[in-house]
């Protein structure tokens, strides 16, 4: 028995054990009064419980919809739920968690009168399976909100008026769908952060869908390099799990299974009513029918393709325009060795760093490992020099962790060696990219400073009067990692780690801003060497020292950020009085001025 102690909790609640499979199933008020039950999900884990970082974070967890077991069971779960529905006296929505036991019992254990609200969340993800895209599903929400107030007879004519003007916003959205600047919202991949691609493009997605001058399209990239694959896809499968899930709905077209037939003829009234049309089959297209089905794209695609300028070719030969940077600039920010040898050539402070290359260390061996050793003391950082900024980026402190890094990532086998995997320390399900070659870099530290942090900032291009390329610089974001480095979730996942925005470079305010200037013009200076267009994100360490004197070392340039809610660019933005759908579309807008320049 384990028991947890949470801020001073005087009440432990104690439940039996239920060998089961657990499950949870939004239910929604019809437009008629009548509960319905959505497909319940069953939650496949990795661990023994269901965490806030097995919920939230994508690819730590499965969900399947509708819940595996047999046909009568899941209606019999749908009924259940409903009934608990009506019996709390919940109105307009709910979510009910449970367990369904080997022999069909059903336990509900944890009713909800609200949900969480990520786009991949239980109830996106299920109302997805009726054809709901998360605006959809929020605005029959916000509606049958305002309509189950009337029942109260308070403020009913207000009330009243309320409804009359949201039944014509929804009629009027209807109308303008065809005349909005349809936009293709590119997600997926193949790379290490295919998963945390998802999240970016959905978010992207939702924000485009909820604006009256974008419609978004979905579109999942997979294959390999050289070899993509695009697929059309309907909401349902934008919202599956994670990026493998994704991928095996739009390869293998499964028949629809029975109950979310007989679901979706329950809310068809809804369906028809907030989304105007059915849902579609999975379609895979080509960058040709791509240029027909979109004015424009927007890559949410992190590390490899997207960051290295390879979709970029594609959609420039088709004559669509994109977002970020083109093809020359994406080439260069994706090796992080070139960058640095580029800045440094210069005058910008970056790591001491090197290649270590698996031609090498088959023929030296221990040699070439005591040649490291030689230049670099531990601890020192070693990661990928070609990929995305999340995966593999390991402090290495001993030789142990050091052989450990080299065989996982010049390992022949797709699956990770336990060993390794143990001595440094890789949590359930975490990815580690296969490569010919890593990069090594100092470890950066104080080096005598008397203030010293990392930061990351964003910015956004546009072009002046005159025709040039101004660069638009956001206060940097103070990052603070729990670990040894930035996790994946501490940089994407709302919750984890902390970013403080502005950055703390002082307390006195003209001191700050002095610091934050000289900071922010490294950084332009930066993106001007690299060639960087439409936006960016660059993380840095900043040293100020007793004297005044202000050091920045550029630790690398991504020139697709990560997109989620929770990623710190949009809070930059806010700084800036950007909302997300500003920011989005200024960077659709430069990407259109950009082509038309070109043309």
């Amino acid at each position: 028995m384990v028991l947890e102690n949470t801020e001073g909790e005087e009440i432990v609640f104690f439940e039996e054990f239920i060998k089961g499979q657990e499950f949870s199933c939004i239910v929604i008020k019809g437009e008629q009064g009548k509960s319905i039950a959505l497909p319940p999900t069953q939650i496949v884990k990795k661990g023994n419980f269901f965490d806030y970082r097995s919920k939230y974070l994508p690819g730590m967890t499965r969900k399947v919809t509708p819940i595996e077991v047999r046909n009568e069971w899941i209606e019999h779960i749908r009924q259940q739920c409903a009934d608990l529905f009506e019996k709390l006296g919940f109105d307009v929505y709910a979510r009910i968690d449970g367990f369904i036991t080997e022999k069909g019992e059903v336990f509900l254990n944890d009713p909800n009168t609200t949900s969480g609200m990520l786009p991949s969340s239980f109830f996106f993800h299920q109302a997805a399976e009726i054809g709901l895209n998360p605006s959809q599903f929020l605005t029959y929400i916000i509606r049958t909100s305002v309509k189950d107030r009337l029942r109260t007879g308070k403020h009913l004519l207000e009330n009243k008026q309320l409804l009359k003007e949201l039944d014509g916003a929804i009629a009027d959205l209807h109308s303008e769908q065809r005349s909005r600047t349809r936009v293709a919202v590119i997600m997926g991949g193949y790379s290490a952060e295919r998963h945390i691609s998802v999240e970016s493009g959905r978010n992207i997605y939702e924000k485009l869908s909820a604006s009256l001058e974008y419609e978004p399209v979905p579109v999942f990239l997979t294959g390999a390099a050289g070899a993509h694959e695009l697929y059309l896809m309907p909401v349902n499968v934008m919202l599956k799990d994670n990026a493998d899930d994704i991928a095996d709905k739009v390869r293998n077209k499964a028949k629809d299974h029975p109950v979310l037939v007989q679901i979706r003829e329950e809310a068809e009234h809804i369906t028809k009513k907030y989304a105007g049309n059915s849902l579609s089959k999975p379609r895979k297209i080509s960058y040709g029918e791509l240029a027909d089905l979109a004015d424009m794209a927007f890559i949410a695609l992190h590390g490899r393709p997207g960051e290295d300028g390879e979709i970029q070719q594609y959609l420039q030969k088709i004559g669509l325009p994109y977002n970020g940077s083109g093809v020359e600039s994406s080439g260069k920010t994706i090796n992080k060795y070139e960058t640095n040898e580029l800045l440094a050539q210069n005058g910008i402070l970056v790591a001491k760093h090197r290649l270590f290359k698996q031609a090498d260390y088959a023929k030296q061996g221990l040699a070439y490992v005591e040649e490291v050793e030689g230049q670099f003391a531990y601890p020192f950082i070693a990661k990928p020099c070609d990929d995305g900024c999340s995966a593999a980026v390991k402090k290495i402190k001993s030789r142990e962790e050091f052989l450990a890094f080299i065989h996982l990532i010049f390992r022949t086998q797709v699956p990770l060696m336990e060993a390794e995997s143990g001595i440094l320390h890789l949590q359930v399900n975490e990815e580690f990219p296969r490569k010919k070659e890593f990069l090594i870099e100092e470890l950066i530290g104080r080096n005598g400073a008397e203030h010293f942090l990392e930061i990351t900032s964003g910015l956004y291009t546009t072009y002046d009067a005159i025709g040039k390329l101004k660069y638009h610089v956001f206060e940097p974001s103070e990052a603070l990692a729990t670990g040894d480095v930035l996790s994946l979730e501490e940089k994407f996942l709302a919750g984890q780690g902390q970013n403080i925005t502005p950055s703390r470079f002082a307390k006195d305010a003209a001191e700050q801003d002095r610091i934050s200037q000289a900071v922010k013009a490294v950084l332009e200076k930066t993106a001007r060497l690299m060639g960087v267009e439409g936006y960016c994100r660059t993380d840095a360490f900043v040293r100020i020292y007793a004297d005044g004197k202000v050091e920045v070392i550029v630790i690398e340039i991504n020139s697709l950020p990560g997109m989620t809610p929770a990623t710190c660019i949009f809070h930059q933005a806010a700084l800036d009085a950007m909302k997300p759908l500003d920011f989005i579309s200024a960077i659709l807008q430069f990407g259109k001025q950009r082509s038309l320049r070109v043309l």
